[in-house]
């Protein structure tokens, strides 16, 4: 998978001044930021003159690298918009230049950077290359900052702002809604993948596999992360199936694990390889001082096709902030299921188990079981694509 997601913030913004006495945009490093990222979630990448101003701006040395949590000035000028057009605004004579500072306030509203359109808050963001160095002068490399092996992290943006080709054409696009888990980092890891469908059950002439399912919810709950400026990182990745609606979803197994690498045959190999990956993030990030790290491990079960199952999640017996975990998802799985049917019940529950992934991950772990592929109660639960999504926005209620 790419190096995953936090992405994104709402910056901290000073106040505007006029334009003889611009200021300039601030904002918080987040985990898996570099110089090069930072830029290119604000769109200011692609000039050498922004990279020039941001080191110069802030004071550090050609390469040096961020700190998580600390405050940048960046290369965006804020104006104080006179109400009446832009090239007052700014003090500039060239149509073409005001429409394109236009547009750009526009896109930063759309995709979440901008609380309010520039017209309301009276605050206008202008690039410093747009008015200091306008022509791209710096090549797009192979490999952003922080890939490996062709993988990007997903909170570095792989493909323009706000855009996650993982998620699939349909839900690429991803608006930052607020920065409430900015600085937080998530490992999502669906179960099973590659030579290993999982638990499998036919339905009505159709094959169906727990790891579709399983990697299907995990990606839109990673989606929910994004949206709220988490850090999140899809461990098994299947680059061909974004976030799909159908209600059968089709089984293969091209899936790989972080990095790009082929995932293991074996069971005990592959259990470590994804393990192993998880844990060398975690590392990267305790380094950088990121205090919240979270693991949520997602499957489907396998039972007698007579027993219905609500959701069960487990933790392992020595980690307490597992259990925590596990806990508050399972609360808000049960309180969400009550407003939607007072009188339905709910079995699902909280128990130890010294299960591989919670065990060897150093991450406080939580595993869910999302019901039983074979019961025709839980196939509703997994096939409708409705249904997904409201687990993992359910899931992502309790780790908010």
């Amino acid at each position: 998978m790419a190096r995953l997601i936090s992405l994104f913030i709402l910056a901290l913004v000073s106040i505007s001044h006029t334009a003889d006495d611009p200021q300039y945009f601030k904002t918080k490093a987040l985990p898996g930021d570099g110089v090069y990222s930072l830029l290119r979630r604000y769109h200011l990448d692609r000039n050498s003159c922004n990279h020039s101003k941001f080191y110069a701006l802030n004071d550090l040395k050609n390469g040096s690298t961020l700190k998580v949590g600390n405050t940048y000035l960046l290369p965006i000028l804020l104006y104080k918009f006179n109400g009446k057009t832009i090239r007052s605004s700014v003090d500039i004579n060239d149509w073409a230049t005001a429409k394109t500072i236009e547009d750009y306030n526009d896109n930063m509203l759309k995709d979440g950077y901008r609380k309010n359109s520039f017209q309301k808050d009276k605050e206008l963001w202008v690039p410093y290359h747009l008015l200091h160095c306008p022509d791209d002068d710096v090549p797009k490399p192979e490999l952003a900052e922080g890939a490996s092996n062709g993988e990007v992290n997903l909170a570095i943006e792989p493909s323009g702002n706000r855009r996650f080709p993982i998620f699939g054409k349909k839900y690429e696009h991803v608006p930052l809604k607020d920065n409430a888990l900015m600085g937080k980092v998530y490992f999502i890891e669906s179960g099973h993948g590659g030579p290993d469908p999982g638990a499998m059950a036919k339905v009505g002439g159709h094959t169906v596999c727990e790891d579709e399912y399983a990697y299907d919810v995990a990606l839109r709950l990673v989606r929910k992360l994004v949206e709220h400026g988490a850090t999140a990182y899809m461990i098994t990745r299947d680059q061909n199936d974004g976030i799909r609606d159908e209600q059968y979803l089709k089984c293969d197994s091209d899936e790989v694990v972080w990095g790009n690498e082929r995932i293991f045959r074996g069971q005990k190999s592959r259990l470590f390889q994804r393990s192993d990956a998880i844990n060398e993030l975690y590392d990267k990030h305790k380094k950088q001082g990121v205090t919240t790290q979270k693991l949520i491990v997602i499957h489907v079960d396998s039972r007698a096709k007579g027993e219905q199952t609500d959701l069960f999640f487990y933790y392992h017996p020595d980690d307490p902030d597992g259990k925590k975990l596990a806990t508050e998802m399972h609360n808000s799985m049960e309180a969400n299921y009550k407003k939607v049917n007072k009188n339905r019940g709910y079995t699902g529950t909280v128990t130890a188990r010294d299960l591989h992934m919670l065990r060897e991950a150093k991450v406080p772990s939580a595993y869910i079981e999302l019901g039983n592929i074979k019961h025709p109660t839980d196939q509703k639960r997994l096939f409708l694509a409705s249904n997904r999504q409201l687990l993992a926005d359910w899931l992502f209620e309790g780790l908010k």
